[in-house]
């Protein structure tokens, strides 16, 4: 592949590794507002570690969002910045406000999954274009939310 051409794909690669980062700044924006939701309205015998729980992760995640969106920055990308932006590329949903206990922590542990899964290929492109240090962030960022599907799972019993 002569140069030029080797520089046109790597130009696609990194305007897709900046379309996976936007995706999770999206992503960790709308978590970051759902788990308000939920720290705000959780009820019942577990309000109190649940409450607590909520507030630890949203915390996380903003400091998540942080690194993302500066990361974007930093490789002259273009973080989104409104909450429009943020459900039209964003892969999870919104609180619906109808949750119960249950229901919180379930969605909380797809969430995380489905951006587990999303970050798992931002890791294999950040590698073909030798990105090491988008690379290095999602691994970290993937690593926490594993951990927690985990906590949340054994939470529920399951």
């Amino acid at each position: 592949m002569g140069l030029t051409m080797a520089k046109a794909a790597n130009k696609v690669d990194t305007t897709s590794l900046e379309q996976v980062l936007n995706r999770q700044v999206a992503n960790l924006n709308i978590l970051y507002v759902k788990l308000h939701n939920y720290h705000w309205y959780v009820k019942g015998e577990q309000f109190f570690s649940l409450h607590e729980k909520f507030e630890e992760l949203y915390d996380d995640v903003t400091l998540k969002m942080d690194e993302v969106a500066e990361r974007l920055l930093s490789i002259k990308g273009s973080p989104a910045a409104t909450l429009k932006e943020y459900l039209e590329i964003g892969t999870i949903q919104e609180a619906t406000g109808k949750e119960d206990t249950r229901g919180m922590v379930q969605t909380l542990i797809e969430d995380f999954a489905t951006v587990a899964e999303e970050l798992t290929e931002g890791i294999e492109l950040a590698e073909e274009i030798s990105d090491q240090p988008t690379a290095d962030l999602f691994i970290r960022i993937r690593t926490d939310l594993e951990k927690n599907q985990w906590m949340l799972r054994s939470f529920l019993g399951a």
